[in-house]
């Protein structure tokens, strides 16, 4: 059992109304976060130069300095949102992340709504999303266990994944719907984490970078939903 659960400044040490505030708060500000992407990306993509900006992020080897970009973004945008200096600083590492979303899913969505044959791709992934999550979410109440034991598992593994796609964009092959499924897998798995790690390690006023921590997990489950979609196509 961690230290979480006898540290009364955690959220599974505090008392019950302040974890409901917290959970509530967490949630909110969730649903913020993904409605924001949605409008983020929406407006992008209306744009005329969405397509060619799309098509030079990932020509040749610039998705790899696009996805090292991406992981220095995050890096900055969760510790503004762990600051515990200023609340404003919270949700400028919050809006921070939601933009690099939004950048990074561009491609993936410029081709998805584009050239995929089916007007309702995106939505259906973004249905089947939201069932995952919501389902795994009541799991991890339900039962009330400490995912903290899947941390070192998760990272091994999203380690490698990361080396396998370096590889993919050096030598250019196709990782294909195996590698898509099996990285929805380990999406699932880090909303378990996620979700188990903010209310036993996270303080109860911490509920900006715990919708941080969760947005970047269904963004990724997101990720490979859809291109499990498109690759049906």
């Amino acid at each position: 059992m961690s230290q979480g659960y006898a540290n009364p400044y955690t959220v599974a040490g505090a008392v019950p109304s302040e974890r409901a505030a917290f959970i509530r708060n967490t949630y909110i500000h969730l649903g913020f976060a993904i409605v924001a992407f949605i409008l983020v990306e929406y407006f992008v993509l209306q744009q005329s130069w969405a397509g060619p900006f799309a098509q030079k992020m990932t020509g040749g080897r610039s998705w790899l300095i696009v996805l090292g970009a991406f992981m220095g973004v995050s890096w900055v945008a969760n510790k503004f949102a762990m600051s515990d200096t200023s609340r404003g600083m919270q949700y400028l590492g919050l809006g921070l992340f939601i933009v690099a979303e939004a950048i990074i899913f561009l491609p993936l969505l410029y081709v998805a709504a584009n050239m995929s044959g089916d007007s309702q791709i995106i939505l259906k992934a973004g249905i089947t999303t939201g069932c995952i999550f919501g389902g795994l979410t009541l799991a991890a109440f339900i039962t009330k266990k400490d995912f903290s034991f899947l941390g070192s598992f998760l990272s091994i593994a999203f380690f490698v994944a990361m080396g396998i796609i370096v590889v993919s964009i050096l030598f250019g092959f196709n990782l294909g719907t195996l590698f898509a499924g099996a990285m929805a897998l380990l999406a699932g798995g880090s909303i378990l984490y996620t979700t188990s790690n903010i209310m036993h390690h996270y303080r109860t006023d911490q509920h900006v970078a715990a919708a941080l921590s969760l947005f970047s997990s269904v963004a990724l489950l997101f990720w490979y939903i859809l291109r499990i979609f498109m690759s049906r196509r």
